[in-house]
């Protein structure tokens, strides 16, 4: 039964699920879907910087007055192939137009509730791929600010929990270990 349909789609679903000990319940639950997103991270290894972005959230202000949220660059495929979508996304928000891309993994952030899963990827840049002033569209009302971060002071403010975003922790932990494994 659809409960919502506008900018994403609310429906409640009962169903019988065979539980571990062989019986049946009936369970309903409500599933969010707005599609499948996908989100990067670009490391400069000349600054040891990472570029992220600060933008207002909705749903972290109103769960904990969060009146901005730091994060990797995302946005939803709306049905286009991943790292094309990932590639046009870091255009509109950071102004980089960034060729190459490696694809990481695709993860669910919250399968008790919303459908979609992200493609996780990785990038390096540098300023000559800079080609806007990037920021987000502003029919989309997106007013986002780019920010270079060297990558220590990144993992610090997960700490203090300045980054509390977890696709952005998630992307910032595997760099730094990928780092700290290269120097072994």
């Amino acid at each position: 039964m659809v409960l919502a349909d506008d900018w994403g789609k609310l429906t409640k679903h009962e169903y019988d699920l065979k539980r571990r000990s062989g019986e049946w319940q009936r369970l309903t639950r409500e599933a969010y879907d707005r599609g499948n997103g996908a989100t990067c991270l670009l490391y400069n290894s000349a600054t040891d910087c990472v570029l992220l972005t600060r933008q207002f959230r909705l749903p972290a202000f109103l769960n904990g007055g969060i009146t901005s949220l730091i994060e990797t660059p995302a946005g939803l495929l709306d049905g286009a192939e991943a790292a094309e979508r990932m590639r046009a996304e870091l255009i509109e928000e950071t102004g980089y137009e960034i060729a190459t891309l490696e694809h990481i993994f695709d993860l669910y952030m919250s399968p008790g509730s919303v459908t979609e899963y992200l493609v996780f990827f990785q990038g390096s840049y540098s300023e000559n791929e800079r080609t806007s002033v990037g920021g987000g569209l502003i029919e989309e009302g997106e007013d986002i600010e780019v920010i270079h971060v060297p990558l220590k002071d990144a993992m610090d403010m997960i700490e203090s929990g300045e980054i509390c975003d977890a696709k952005t922790v998630i992307l910032l932990q595997r760099l730094m270990i990928q780092k700290m494994t290269a120097a072994l």
